[in-house]
């Protein structure tokens, strides 16, 4: 799991277990990269007037890759 996605989910109070009796490791670092993907697509989907296409092309790689998310 990506070092800011568990700290962001211990911040939450997030219990990380390796076993089947609570939500594992797994699904929780799925979980944390569909939000990064939808923030990703976010910003890409912004109007024209609130920056150049690869201005938010480049800020949605940036979030990616800060949260080790790849393409």
């Amino acid at each position: 799991m990506n070092k800011r996605i568990k700290e962001i989910a211990d911040e939450c109070g997030l219990y990380i277990a390796y076993d089947n009796k609570a939500v594992t490791n797994k699904e929780i670092e799925f979980f944390a990269e569909l939000i990064v993907r939808e923030c990703a697509q976010v910003c890409r989907d912004q109007p024209n007037h609130y920056a150049l296409k690869t201005d938010r092309d480049n800020c949605a790689v940036a979030i990616k890759q800060h949260f080790g998310v790849e393409e």
